[in-house]
């Protein structure tokens, strides 16, 4: 059984993509950047940016069934190489007990605001 689960953000319906894909045991959250999608707002601290993209993650993965414990795989895309000893802390915070295989990489992100986007899966503990 396929779910897909959404934010209600126009970015979604206008590049054709959904949060998160829930696919049997498996949840696949996109690259989630750090709006505040009650708002529409961008943070301008990438420290309030990742607790955001986390807050958007975790609130997707609820949606699926699936909690921040599941995930075995984490992306993480920072646009500035001088913040990740910011965002480690923030990180590690969340998925400190958790220990995904994760993967940073410095790049450009869609937008000049944007500093960090993260992409996560999971899979529901106990299962294959």
């Amino acid at each position: 059984m396929r779910k897909l689960i959404s934010t209600g953000s126009p970015f979604e319906k206008t590049a054709g993509y959904s949060r998160a894909v829930v696919q049997g045991d498996w949840c696949f959250v996109s690259g989630t950047t750090g709006y505040d999608y009650t708002t529409m707002t961008m943070p301008d601290t990438i420290e309030a940016q990742t607790r955001n993209a986390l807050a958007t993650i975790s609130k997707a993965l609820a949606e699926g069934g699936f909690e921040l414990a599941d995930i075995v795989r984490a992306h993480y895309y920072i646009t500035d190489q001088a913040d990740v000893d910011t965002v480690f802390p923030i990180l590690g915070a969340y998925f400190g007990d958790i220990r995904p295989a994760a993967t940073m990489i410095v790049c450009q992100l869609n937008k000049p605001e944007m500093k960090i986007e993260i992409e996560v899966t999971a899979l529901k503990r106990g299962t294959a």
